[in-house]
Order: structure tokens, then C-alpha cells, then sequence
């Protein structure tokens, strides 16, 4: 959601009020220098001002219109909100606004997603990933630090990615089919969850290189 814009704006200040307007064209007209001049035009601000904001081009519109996502999913819930649901029901709320705030946008995000796949923007699109679904985890509350900081960032990420490519072909009825992938998606991380819970408890099913290679040596009868 666009704030107001201050009367001397910054150009980090007009790349976050223009990602969302951007977005709004992008479906026409892609992730061009035409979509820059229109948001720009909506927003009463100097077209070579904005195409400076976004001197990178598309992915600089897109790093942009993803982050007012993030920004927008993290205001729209209250701290009574959270706190009344569990982890994995903070996490699936998150996935859910997030993809209920680029509805408007789901040809824009489509196209995106394209200009993102190419092999030149993959380090983009890892870290855009990333970025999400760290946004995501602290929303929920999570303070990790050690390893479990990155893997649950790398699956999250997995869910949200395979989720959202689910929502963008889906044409059923209050996008059930979406809803209903991102739960059994969410159900096999939970099992993912309480097997890696149970290696760590019993040091007999844990992997070993040396019990690995004993029985290699002396294998079974």
C-alpha cells in the first residue's frame, strides 16, 4: 500500500511508494521503462526522477513491489492476532495475505516471476526468496540463530515458491486448490519437522560416517 509521499522524496523513498504502482501497470505494459512512466504519472512525480529509482530496470521494480509485500503482510496483523495462533497457523496466515495483497497484481506477478527465472537474475530471485521468507519467520516470532535460523528459511521458501506457482494456475472456486496444496505442503514440513526432532533425541538413529562405513565393512546377515 502506497504511503504519502514526503515533498523532497529520496530515491529510495520513490522506489518504495512506486513498487506497488508499478505492479499495477506491469501487467500491460511488463516491467518497462513504459510502466515507470505511468506509476509515475499516478503519482505526480518526475518520470526521469523515477526511471533513476529503478536505474537496474526491471529487477529493481520488482525487488521493489516484493518488498512493500513484505512490508504490507508485517502491518496487517496485531500482536493479539499472533499471539492467539500457534507457529505453522502464523506461517500459513503469512503465505495466505501475501498472496490475498499480489491478487490485483497476478499477471504482473506472472511476468515477474519470468524476468526472475532467467539465468542472468537466478542470485536475485535466491535472495527475494530469502528475503520473504525470513520476513515471514519473524512475523511468527521466530528468534533462531543457530542452524535451524537457515533451514527453516530454505523450506519455507520451497513452500511459498511451489505455493505461489500452485495459486497462479489455479481457476477453482475461492482458489481452494491452493489452499488446499499449501496445506499438505505445511503437512509435510510438520512431519519433516518431528522426524528431525526425533534423530536429534535418539543418538542411535542419527547419521554416522564411522557406523556408515562399519557396516559397509561388516555389513549385515
Amino acid at each position: 500500500m502506497a504511503q504519502a509521499m514526503p515533498a523532497d522524496p529520496t530515491l529510495d523513498e520513490i522506489r518504495a511508494h512506486l513498487g506497488p504502482m508499478i505492479a499495477n501497470h506491469a501487467a500491460f505494459d511488463g516491467w518497462t521503462d513504459e510502466a515507470i512512466e505511468r506509476a509515475a504519472h499516478d503519482a505526480d512525480i518526475d518520470p526521469e526522477a523515477a526511471k533513476l529509482a529503478f536505474s537496474k530496470g526491471a529487477t529493481d521494480m520488482i525487488d521493489a513491489w516484493f518488498a512493500t509485500i513484505d512490508a504490507e503482510m508485517e502491518a496487517s496483523f496485531t500482536v493479539e492476532e499472533l499471539d492467539a495462533m500457534p507457529i505453522h497457523k502464523r506461517i500459513r496466515a503469512a503465505i495466505l495475505k501475501r498472496l490475498d495483497i499480489a491478487r490485483p497484481h497476478k499477471e504482473a506477478l506472472r511476468r515477474a516471476i519470468a524476468i526472475l527465472a532467467m539465468p542472468k537474475n537466478v542470485p536475485l530471485a535466491g535472495k527475494l526468496g530469502w528475503r520473504s521468507a525470513d520476513a515471514m519467520w519473524r512475523l511468527a516470532g521466530d528468534t533462531s540463530t543457530d542452524i535451524n535460523h537457515y533451514s527453516k528459511r530454505t523450506i519455507l521458501g520451497g513452500v511459498y515458491g511451489s505455493t505461489i506457482m500452485a495459486w497462479l494456475e489455479d481457476e477453482s472456486d475461492d482458489e481452494a486448490e491452493t489452499i488446499a496444496f499449501l496445506d499438505r505442503r505445511l503437512g509435510n514440513v510438520a512431519q519433516f519437522e518431528k522426524l528431525k526432532r526425533k534423530f536429534r533425541m535418539d543418538p542411535d538413529r542419527r547419521f554416522s560416517v564411522t557406523r556408515f562405513l562399519g557396516r559397509l565393512r561388516y555389513p549385515g546377515r
